[in-house]
């Protein structure tokens, strides 16, 4: 469902990803991981087209999104939460989740939406700005899904959120995979949250993939290694 062959990404004349090859695979979810700086929302972004490919390709579904606009590749089925969560601020709830669905002509939210995130249905017509960081982050990913994506990447999901409300997310997300069918990577440094929802686990250190492992061969220590600073 994601292909991504031999990327290399540079902030002018400084490259930031050096060759990362990652292939994921339908209704699957792969984590990311690796400390501040390594390259995870750089590698992120360059996904989403926020960042332009020097060299390499990524594809979604078999179709070449290497070269394309961002909006052209939500369209072809990536949609993005980015880290901050991002939301708009002095829209309501609703309001947040419509403008995911800028080209649906009647912008109605699917009842699922709400089914899943039970406390966006309560605030529905509070400001995003007046929601906790937990809220914010489910009102982030609903925003994100309402455009039907066929991968969803999501960078830090759980930064700032208290742990009862990230088992609420690891839950959600095992969810909507398993609704959606879709594919979902996750940047990651919480470790027990990428071992809740991720099938396979990499590690990124100085813009290159390091340590690949499937969720059941983990190595914990190992992993822990490369969290630490």
């Amino acid at each position: 469902m994601l292909s991504v062959k031999d990327l290399y990404v540079a902030y002018g004349q400084s490259e930031a990803l050096h060759g990362i090859n990652l292939e994921a695979g339908k209704q699957e979810t792969v984590a990311i991981m690796g400390r501040n700086g390594m390259g995870k929302t750089t590698f992120f972004k360059s996904l989403i087209g926020l960042l332009p490919t020097k060299s390499g390709s990524i594809s979604v579904d078999g179709q070449d999104v290497t070269r394309d606009e961002s909006y052209r590749r939500v369209a072809k089925g990536i949609a993005y939460v980015p880290q901050g969560r991002m939301i708009f601020p002095t829209l309501t709830v609703e309001e947040n989740i419509q403008t995911g669905l800028e080209n649906d002509k009647d912008k109605v939210i699917p009842d699922e939406i709400y089914a899943l995130f039970p406390v966006l249905w309560d605030m529905r017509r509070r400001k995003g700005g007046n929601l906790s960081g937990g809220q914010q982050q489910q009102l982030a990913i609903s925003r994100a899904l309402v455009t039907n994506p066929k991968v969803l990447l999501l960078d830090e999901p759980t930064e700032g959120i208290q742990p009862s409300i990230i088992k609420d997310i690891a839950k959600a997300l095992n969810e909507i995979r398993r609704m959606r069918g879709i594919t979902i990577i996750v940047s990651e440094q919480v470790l027990s949250f990428a071992l809740d929802v991720a099938d396979r686990l990499f590690v990124i250190e100085g813009g290159r993939l390091v340590y690949e492992t499937a969720r059941e061969d983990t190595d914990i220590d190992r992993i822990k290694h490369y969290l630490s600073v």
